[in-house]
């Protein structure tokens, strides 16, 4: 364990400017303008290949002990290869790539060879083809990409979703496995394509407004859209970010990631971070949860990053062995200059766990941040470069963006635009036409407010979503986002995730999913089935205690908890209760299981409902 002192983290002041608006609108923005980026992504590429070229970029597991690791040279020799591969074949904005496996060193490779080409590329959440059993989502993309090229690593493991697909006219190039019945493309051959003068003519081609990337949302409230994402965009975003964050550029960045390149979280703020400023990104095949957690704690005893990037559901799985594990814990925060969670509020109970452990490792606390954004900002507006000692703290406006804040409903709703901004959906003008208001500012649907109106350079605060908040039959607003992780802290570590119940109706229930692995803890349990864990008397009792405590210090209906029912059965991809990321969509699931609404408010209760 090292505690010697550490240099500071460079990190920019927290400064805004806030202009009025009309009808009681606020503007706000950094006083510092956005510095020059490049045309396209490519340019990062070509510039760390000649830098340095033999750092290594990318790293994937080549069994227990050995990486398969990717240069910078290397990288830019495979993108130009797989480019002209691609020009080759005919594809284009009309006829893009389509990926639908998991995170991968070919799945990199093919994207940055669709990035230096000016191919668009169109990564799915494998989830539509691996754990989806209708394959819904996965046909109305396909149909709707309309790509030339579809690209799934192992082909007989996606054998079963190539089967819903017309793939007529359409090239399946596979890493491994020739899929029976769909004659396939090794993703080997596209790599070894001798490049020609066509492949930098069209990198030279590629423009700020040329689309790098469709990347889609999470398809909450209806199937998912298709977010243009431009090199302007990508570019600007991470520029932003460098201003905000110099230490980037002090020290190369080292990730350890596991976020699904289909989402912006990992797709545009991990990987194009280190594309960007010349990084180390180890690709962890884990995930958090049980069964896949193993493989990342298996790295973290051989990688130690200089960032973590995760969800707060991560964190949680996460800490655990962080705290059981010596080796485990001092290679996390030996080198480590930030923790960022992004993707859903992060309870107070794990920033202190955390801390706690920075602390035994460091002797000092480690740079803890977070920061809000959507897919259509590719990904942030607003992100945490300056020290707090909470969570809940979403930042400031960064270089070049801006924020308005419009009255709605009693929330200030946050409306966006700036250079990193979407200019619309794939294929969609409907919808596009929708997204944006007059002074053409994304409409995100969030609300936030300051964490100190006395000054308002401590930062933005999340307050929820705009059209997730409802009305007691009092006629009293509930506010969910904060309700929710007041529930979750209060009842920490027994829950993992919740939405909250109570429209037009006159008191507020939750439907939970227990943090079964400490319930079974509790109970004594260790080998019981889900069901026995959530009624054990121990469980309950605990759980009913949390929430009574935490009512004490509530004054009105619209915050206090009176009733809660456990949930057995996990949150649902397929009927878009949840998200690859582990974000828990509250409309959809309170709409999938009204019945269980209607069994927490029967009167009499049932037994197993959880009265407080």
């Amino acid at each position: 364990m090292s505690t010697a002192p550490r240099a500071r983290l460079n990190l920019a002041p927290a400064a805004i400017e806030i202009l009025p608006q009309a009808g009681g609108a606020k503007l706000l923005r950094s006083p510092v303008p956005l510095g020059p980026y490049p045309n396209s992504l490519g340019v990062h590429l070509r510039h760390w290949a000649a830098v340095a070229p033999e750092r290594t970029f990318l790293a994937e597991r080549a069994g227990a002990s050995d990486w398969h690791r990717v240069s910078y040279a290397e990288a830019l020799t495979a993108a130009r290869s797989i480019g002209q591969a691609l020009i080759d074949r005919g594809l284009s904005p009309e006829r893009p790539v389509m990926i639908l496996s998991e995170n991968s060193l070919d799945h990199a490779l093919l994207q940055l060879g669709c990035l230096y080409s000016g191919v668009p590329v169109a990564p799915l959440s494998p989830a539509y083809s691996l754990v989806s059993q209708d394959h819904v989502k996965l046909k109305f993309l396909y149909e709707l990409v309309r790509p030339g090229l579809v690209y799934a690593a192992d082909g007989p493991r996606f054998a079963a979703a190539l089967s819903a697909l017309d793939l007529a006219g359409v090239e399946l190039v596979v890493s491994s496995g020739e899929p029976e019945g769909f004659p396939s493309t090794l993703f080997s051959s596209l790599a070894a394509t001798v490049p020609t003068p066509a492949v930098d003519a069209a990198f030279g081609a590629v423009g700020p407004d040329s689309i790098a990337k469709i990347l889609f949302t999470s398809g909450s409230t209806d199937m998912p859209k298709g977010v243009i994402n431009t090199h302007r965009m990508l570019c600007a975003s991470q520029q932003s970010i460098a201003q905000i964050w110099p230490f980037l550029e002090d020290k190369p960045p080292v990730l350890l990631d596991w976020l699904p390149w289909n989402h912006t979280f990992g797709g545009n703020k991990s990987f194009n971070m280190v594309l960007r400023n010349g990084g180390t990104l180890y690709i962890d095949a884990g995930k958090p949860m049980p069964g896949a957690i193993e493989t990342t704690i298996h790295n973290l005893r051989e990688v130690s990053p200089t960032i973590s990037f995760n969800v707060p559901r991560g964190y949680d799985t996460l800490l655990p062995y962080l705290e059981q594990d010596p080796a485990v814990r001092d290679s996390f925060f030996r080198d480590l200059d930030m923790i960022f969670y992004a993707a859903a509020a992060l309870p107070q109970n794990l920033w202190e766990r955390l801390e706690k452990l920075a602390m035994q490792v460091r002797g000092e606390p480690v740079f803890m941040a977070s920061g809000w954004g959507a897919t259509e900002t590719s990904p942030v507006i607003t992100m945490v470069h300056y020290p707090i000692d909470r969570a809940g703290i979403i930042g400031l406006p960064m270089p070049g963006f801006e924020v308005k804040m419009v009255p709605n409903e009693g929330k200030l709703e946050m409306r966006v635009r700036g250079p990193n901004v979407t200019p619309g959906y794939y294929r969609r003008p409907d919808l596009t036409a929708k997204a944006f208001d007059a002074e053409g500012f994304y409409q995100i649907g969030d609300a936030g407010r300051f964490a100190d109106p006395e000054d308002p350079a401590k930062g933005l605060v999340f307050d929820g979503r705009v059209t997730e908040d409802f009305k007691l039959t009092t006629g009293t607003w509930v506010q969910v986002g904060s309700l929710r992780i007041g529930a979750l802290e209060a009842a920490a570590p027994l829950l993992q995730d919740a939405v909250i119940t109570g429209h037009d109706r006159d008191h507020i229930g939750i439907l939970a999913w227990p943090n079964l692995a400490e319930c079974r803890k509790l109970a004594g349990l260790e080998t019981a089935d889900p069901e026995a864990v959530v009624h054990a008397p121990a469980v309950v009792e605990a759980l009913r205690k949390a929430l009574q405590a935490r009512n004490a210090g509530q004054k009105g209906s619209s915050t206090r908890i009176n009733r809660v029912l456990l949930l057995v059965e996990p949150p649902s991809l397929d009927a878009n209760e949840i998200t690859d990321k582990g974000y828990i969509n509250q409309r959809a699931t309170l709409e999938n299981r009204a019945h269980l609404v209607e069994r927490l408010y029967a009167q009499p209760p049932t037994a197993d409902v959880i009265v407080l």
